[in-house]
């Protein structure tokens, strides 16, 4: 060991470089060079085909790949180089959608509307860039004309233009009955079909038998249509039933008699019938006493008629107002009674003239009027109210015939109007359910009474003494209001035992207000009194509804009644 350590000792006088140069890897003799055991393989064929299928496009029909294609090779066009100049195809590689690539158009919904129709009308648009123009027909201009910014008149005259390239030949009288084969040729083309030259197969029996029921309904349609508009121009007719209409000394048969006055102060509850007056055909809607004397009756009726009875007299009908062409639903005397209103469903308002049945004006809105009534201040007789289907309270002028108010704060259809403090306001009831209390002239609600327990109220009758309101509820009983400022509902006061529930029987006061009476639905007038709010009698009336009750304004124990069998009666 000795001998080997000194044999490869450095030596000591010898230079660094060779110190360096013997102690290295290579002049080292104990480093074996290193050897691999794999057998030697000559990739130069692998080198060559790799590169011969990296510059090769991939086949697609291939189903199997032997190499690892790249995304170039993936993407490359499939036949030759990609135009440099053509647009973003799929097989570029920017893909932002499975069938290709979409770019995104920012397009004002005005522009699009505004291109969409150009191309429905005159068959081309505007692309989203605006730089081409897309579509079958080409504009002439440069600028080319949208829908939007054509002149009126261009429009026209290519509507013109149109209209007499589409237009046919007029078509024969045939034509117009369904069961003719002109009817079906001219009406019973396609749109897709083309023009047919040939007259189509002939129609079978089925198909016959149901264009004649056609062709019948048809003319029967068309013949209720006339029928309705001769209807709509009603003819006013008035007939005279009495002796003559003027006396020997030339008196007007509605002057009252000289020596009409009220016999007692006090009222009393009638007993018996003691007249009839049957000429009805339908029931009678309403009923009233000529003013302040109640010599005469007229009566309303679902027969369309209006007729005017002697009470004191003969006890026959005086004269028959036919004006309406449907049911009449009110109506109301003038403060002298030589005029009258009446209200029908025809939508129509008449003034008519008492003596003479004609009459004087007509009114209407194009709505049904519930109820009508003048101003009862001597000078404003010429001033109509009527409460109207469509919520509406509208005021006429007579002498002008125009509209000179109207109420508008209803929920629903308005049922009776009545005067109070002195004719300055007035009370609506309407199907909302509330009273509303209104200025005169003046068309907003001062008063405005509405509770969750209140039910509709379509009659209301104001006291004698005028400080109290009767309105007749449908929940079967009647509520009394006070008249002062504040309208409050007197809850001492309460009128039952009677069934009104789903119809409008009116509520009414004897005159000397001692008394409150009113109708009901199974054909019986009920009569309370005032102070104990006891009922206080019970008459069986009529068949049916006991729709209207009036108590005669100088006969005190004298009451008529009238009902929907159509027969008015006179109690006694």
């Amino acid at each position: 060991m000795d001998l080997l350590q000194s044999s490869y000792a450095p030596d000591a006088a010898s230079s660094p470089e060779d110190s360096a140069a013997a102690s290295s890897p290579e002049s080292s003799p104990l480093r074996l060079p290193s050897k691999s055991a794999a057998p030697a393989v000559d990739d130069t064929a692998l080198a060559l085909s790799s590169a011969a299928s990296a510059a090769r496009p991939l086949d697609p029909s291939l189903h199997l790949v032997a190499f690892n294609p790249t995304a170039d090779q993936l993407w490359a066009p499939i036949l030759g180089p990609q135009h440099p100049h053509a647009p973003i195809s799929s097989a570029s590689g920017n893909r932002n959608h499975k069938l290709g690539h979409v770019e995104d158009a920012a397009v004002l919904p005005f522009l699009f509307d505004e291109q969409y129709n150009t191309f429905h009308r005159f068959g081309y648009a505007a692309d989203p860039s605006g730089l081409h123009i897309v579509g079958d027909a080409h504009p002439q201009a440069p600028e080319p004309d949208t829908v939007y910014n054509l002149a009126p008149s261009e429009h026209k005259r290519r509507r013109l233009l149109a209209k007499a390239d589409n237009q046919e030949e007029p078509a024969p009288p045939e034509a117009k009955n369904p069961a003719s084969e002109e009817w079906v040729l001219h009406n019973k083309q396609s749109p897709w079909a083309g023009k047919k030259e040939a007259p189509p197969a002939e129609l079978t029996d089925e198909q016959r038998q149901y264009a004649e029921a056609h062709a019948a309904k048809k003319a029967e349609k068309e013949a209720r249509a006339e029928g309705k508009s001769e209807r709509a121009e009603v003819v006013v007719k008035t007939t005279f039933h009495g002796k003559e209409e003027k006396d020997y000394q030339g008196r007007s048969w509605i002057t009252p008699p000289k020596d009409a006055k009220a016999t007692n102060d006090h009222c009393y509850i009638p007993k018996r019938c003691v007249h009839e007056w049957v000429g009805h055909t339908k029931g009678v809607s309403a009923i009233r006493f000529f003013p302040k004397y109640g010599h005469l009756l007229l009566s309303a009726s679902m027969d369309c008629k209006i007729k005017i009875w002697d009470v004191l007299g003969s006890r026959t009908c005086m004269r028959t107002y036919m004006g309406h062409s449907k049911a009449v639903r009110d109506i109301s005397f003038s403060n002298d009674g030589t005029k009258f209103l009446s209200a029908g469903y025809d939508r129509n308002i008449q003034y008519w003239d008492t003596e003479t049945g004609q009459v004087i004006s007509t009114f209407s809105t194009g709505k049904v009027p519930y109820v009508v009534k003048l101003n009862p201040d001597e000078d404003k007789q010429h001033i109509l109210l009527a409460g109207m289907s469509d919520k509406k309270i509208v005021q006429w002028d007579m002498k002008s015939g125009q509209i000179t108010q109207e109420y508008d704060q209803h929920l629903g259809a308005v049922n009776t109007i009545t005067f109070v403090d002195n004719n300055r306001r007035f009370v609506t009831s309407s199907d909302d359910k509330s009273l509303r209390v209104w200025e005169f002239g003046i068309p907003v609600v001062i008063k405005y009474i509405s509770e969750p327990h209140m039910h509709s109220m379509p009659s209301i009758a104001l006291h004698p003494n005028s400080n109290w309101l009767a309105a007749q509820s449908l929940d079967n009983q009647i509520l009394i209001y006070s008249t002062k400022e504040r309208f409050q509902l007197n809850k001492k006061k309460r009128f039952a035992g009677h069934i009104v529930a789903g119809y409008a029987c009116q509520v009414n006061f004897s005159p000397d207000g001692r008394f409150v009476m009113s109708g009901d639905g199974e054909g019986s007038c009920w009569f309370w009194d005032w102070k104990s709010c006891r009922r206080f009698k019970t008459l069986r009336c009529h068949n049916g509804v006991c729709i209207g009750c009036e108590w005669h304004p100088l006969e005190t124990s004298k009451v008529a009644t009238c009902g929907w069998d159509g027969v008015i009666k006179y109690w006694d």
